[in-house]
């Protein structure tokens, strides 16, 4: 996907604020990922041709 933590945390999420994450190191940002789904943005599509944030949900087309 090409993607870091920091570039899929929801970071409009009250909880990525209160926890810090808008300035942290991306460690931090995963780690805090696992333990609280919510903070990742979503959806993530896995299809054969590869993986995307189907944000918007224009970005799914090449992968059919």
């Amino acid at each position: 996907m090409g993607k870091t933590p920091r570039d899929i945390l929801r970071t409009k999420e009250k909880l990525a604020v209160e926890l810090g994450l808008l300035d942290a190191v991306e460690g931090q940002i995963l780690d805090a990922m696992v333990r609280h789904p919510i903070l990742v943005e979503r959806p993530i599509v896995v299809a054969p041709k590869g993986t995307v944030l189907a944000r918007p949900k224009e970005a799914v087309a090449p992968l059919l």
